[in-house]
Parts: C-alpha cells; sequence; structure tokens
C-alpha cells in the first residue's frame, strides 16, 4: 500500500509544480490554493509512504514521478520543446524509478 500511496503523493507532486505556473508569483488566489493544497497533500501522502518504504528510495520515486509528470505536461500544456534529448532523458527518469522499484 505504501507504494501506491507514494505513487500519489508524486501525481500530486506534478499538480503542485505545474500549478506554481498558473499562480504567477503567487498574485492568483484560486491557483495558489490548489497548488498549496496539492503540495500538502504531496508532503503528507510521502510521509505515509515513509512509514515503510526506505527513504532514499521514496524520496527518489517521488521525485522521479514528479520531473517526468510535469515535464511532460509542461510539454503538452505550456508548450516547452519535445526535443530527442529532453524525451531521452525523461526516458532515462523512468529508467531509473523502475529499477529502484524493481529492487526496493
Amino acid at each position: 500500500m505504501s507504494w501506491v500511496y507514494l505513487f500519489i503523493a508524486g501525481l500530486f507532486e506534478i499538480g503542485w509544480a505545474i500549478g506554481l505556473k498558473y499562480t504567477e508569483g503567487f498574485t492568483k488566489l484560486v491557483p495558489t490554493i490548489w497548488t498549496a493544497a496539492a503540495f500538502l497533500a504531496s508532503i503528507g501522502l510521502l510521509g505515509v509512504a515513509l512509514k515503510t518504504l526506505p527513504v532514499g528510495t521514496a524520496y527518489a520515486v517521488w521525485t522521479g514521478i514528479g520531473a517526468v509528470g510535469t515535464a511532460i505536461l509542461g510539454v503538452y500544456l505550456l508548450g516547452e520543446p519535445a526535443t530527442v534529448a529532453r524525451l531521452a532523458c525523461i526516458c532515462l527518469i523512468v529508467a531509473g524509478i523502475v529499477g529502484l522499484k524493481l529492487v526496493s
């Protein structure tokens, strides 16, 4: 169950990372509230997952999910470039996440 909590925490991390863009420097109230809520949910679920998962593995997977998801949504939502090098690096992060899951 801890892996499920960790995965959901990673999704919330994507939410708050993308949400930061929409807060426009915390000048927009509604996006700021949603971003703060996603942040708290992400940290809270990470904490629950850490009850049974090794901290190094859990943190690396959590940040990896956030990094990959944020990079992909940056391409789709924000028009960031989807270069071959960028996509290859995203694949390397995914490989690292899968590797950590397999050895934990």
